[in-house]
């Protein structure tokens, strides 16, 4: 049986369940007593699929009916309804786990401002936000934050599994193609991206009276936003860590050696680009004489 844990160590455990499905020291049994009578009462409701933490049905019959009461997905991730989402942003508390980060920042964006009208922009914002956090839900990231020209998403083990750097690697490929970088035309947004994995402090932040959200501090966060700002567009700058956990070894990528701000190591990194094909030239056959 687990130890007595205090509020705080409590709120501590449920956050790393909550990032990696695991326990480190086990729920208290109250704890889990009611946690299983709401899966029990859950169960009963039709419908997949369902939340993770309370397994209320988030489509079907059973999501219509308990969406009488508020209850819908996670703005966050689809794999969570959002009276879990609450509870978790609630205990402004948090843990340290392996995660993949995919940071991306429009290229150019204060040149943009300037040159187009200001709704014009605001509508160009609004398109990336919403392209580039719809690739991250469906690739079963955590959308952490929209905020000026970046999208930050989280990839922890629990929502992306196990394999979650190969997961943000391709999300973060898939949104430079939905930005239009593979177009002949060129990008209706230009992008770039920064990928890394490791050990990072996931947690709720704000004040209890006002909104929190979910934010990632530490060295690791630090690195995969310095990645995200040398990437030119159509650019995923890829982390030897996050290269390591997906198990990249093609050796036609380019590689880089790169000094990052506010990090005392060279960090070599992998390159991959989104860019229109080039058209292949067909030579026409000398006309027989």
């Amino acid at each position: 049986m687990p130890e007595r844990m205090t509020p705080k160590e409590l709120n501590d455990e449920m956050w790393y369940w909550y990032l990696t499905g695991n326990n480190k020291r086990g729920f208290p049994i109250e704890f889990t007593r009611i946690l299983n009578r709401i899966h029990l009462v859950h169960r009963s409701l039709p419908g997949s699929p369902r939340c993770l933490e309370c397994l209320v049905p988030l489509s079907g019959l059973g999501a219509a009916i308990v969406s009488i009461f508020g209850t819908r997905p996670s703005m966050l991730t689809p794999r969570l309804c959002n009276s879990c989402e609450k509870m978790i942003l609630s205990t402004e508390s948090g843990a340290e786990a392996e995660i993949s980060m995919l940071f991306a920042d429009m290229r150019g964006s204060t040149s943009l401002a300037q040159q187009m009208p200001t709704a014009e922009y605001k509508e160009l914002i609004q398109r990336f936000y919403k392209t580039a956090a719809g690739i991250l839900i469906e690739h079963n990231a955590l959308v952490n934050r929209l905020v000026g020209d970046q999208v930050i998403g989280l990839f922890p083990p629990r929502f992306s599994g196990t394999d979650h750097a190969s997961v943000a690697i391709h999300a973060a490929l898939d949104i430079l193609r939905a930005t239009g970088h593979a177009d002949p035309e060129g990008p209706w947004a230009p992008v770039g991206i920064g990928v890394h994995t490791d050990a990072a402090y996931v947690g709720a932040v704000g004040s209890s009276e006002g909104v929190n959200e979910i934010a990632v501090l530490g060295n690791a966060a630090n690195l995969a936003a310095r990645l995200s700002s040398k990437a030119a567009k159509g650019e995923v700058l890829i982390s030897p860590d996050a290269a390591a956990h997906a198990h990249l070894h093609d050796k036609t990528l380019e590689k880089r050696r790169l000094k990052l701000k506010g990090i005392s190591k060279v960090v070599p990194v992998q390159v991959m680009q989104v860019a229109p094909e080039k058209p292949v030239a067909v030579r026409k056959k000398a006309r027989a004489k």
